[in-house]
């Protein structure tokens, strides 16, 4: 089906998001927002968003308030923290979504912490399907080994220092990911060191969840090989959504004739054959 692509920038409570918004030739089943991972740029779901105008729909990608393409400075002077991705931004991408396409369905697909953060948002009440990939409470105890002791030493060792030496995560020098700002990193840290997840911060950090909750369908999607987001870690983000009709979905990799998926890599292009379980 054809299509184009659109870049466009999102008002975010004191930040400008670069954002694309992929348009089907026709008017579009549902609009789509996708929320992205910690640390993954938009432009790695180029070719899911590009699938999914194929079927007919269009999809708002984005990144997050000094990251990606919405970075306007070296991350060790940002004050940008894992909330303000999660909730700021993800609810800015929704409310630009929303006044594009007025009358269509509105969809949210989550990647990891784009999932995990809609209790928090203003907007979920509006949300007429929720999907999520890889998306949970992530805990260090519940990784299996040998990554957990991975986990841990960039927990406790040298993500930990480098963050405090240099004023942001040095990932790329650490082979960890990208740079990210301290602020995210710390907090990112706090959540997943704690077997209570983010509920330590609800009411300070973190917003109370907000009224009236998501009470739409919401599909949660664990992936069988995934050491990042286990099972286990996914299946506790239901506990955030009291209202919702809920449904989980366990992907195997040989299900789909795959070798492995993965955390991130559900959305690359080798992995294609996933992509229609996701939207189902």
């Amino acid at each position: 089906m054809p299509q184009h692509a659109e870049i466009i920038e999102i008002t975010s409570h004191g930040a400008t998001l670069s954002g694309r918004l992929f348009l089907p030739e026709r008017p579009p089943k549902a609009a789509i927002v996708l929320h992205g991972a910690t640390g993954v740029p938009q432009r790695y779901y180029r070719h899911f968003t590009t699938w999914l105008v194929a079927q007919g729909y269009a999809c708002l990608t984005y990144d997050y308030r000094d990251f990606g393409a919405s970075a306007k400075g070296h991350p060790r002077h940002s004050s940008a923290t894992m909330a303000d991705w999660g909730v700021q931004d993800q609810n800015a991408a929704q409310r630009a979504m929303e006044a594009r396409f007025p009358d269509s369905p509105l969809w949210v697909i989550g990647h990891s912490l784009g999932g995990f953060m809609v209790p928090f948002q203003e907007g979920a009440g509006r949300i007429d399907r929720l999907i999520t990939v890889a998306s949970g409470a992530a805990y260090l105890g519940d990784h299996p080994w040998p990554y957990r002791a991975m986990a841990a030493l960039f927990w406790y060792g040298p993500g930990a220092l480098a963050t405090k030496v240099f004023g942001y995560l040095p990932g790329k020098a650490l082979r960890t990911g990208p740079d990210l700002p301290a602020g995210v990193y710390w907090q990112w840290r706090r959540w997943c060191t704690s077997r209570s997840f983010y509920q330590a911060d609800i009411g300070s950090a973190l917003p109370k969840f907000t009224t009236p909750p998501f009470a739409g369908p919401i599909k949660v999607i664990a992936l069988s090989d995934d050491v990042m987001m286990p099972p286990k870690s996914v299946w506790k983000i239901m506990r955030y959504f009291p209202a919702a009709t809920k449904q989980k979905k366990l992907l195997h990799p040989a299900d789909f004739g795959l070798k492995k998926i993965g955390h991130i890599e559900v959305f690359s292009r080798k992995n294609a054959a996933l992509w229609p379980e996701i939207i189902k």
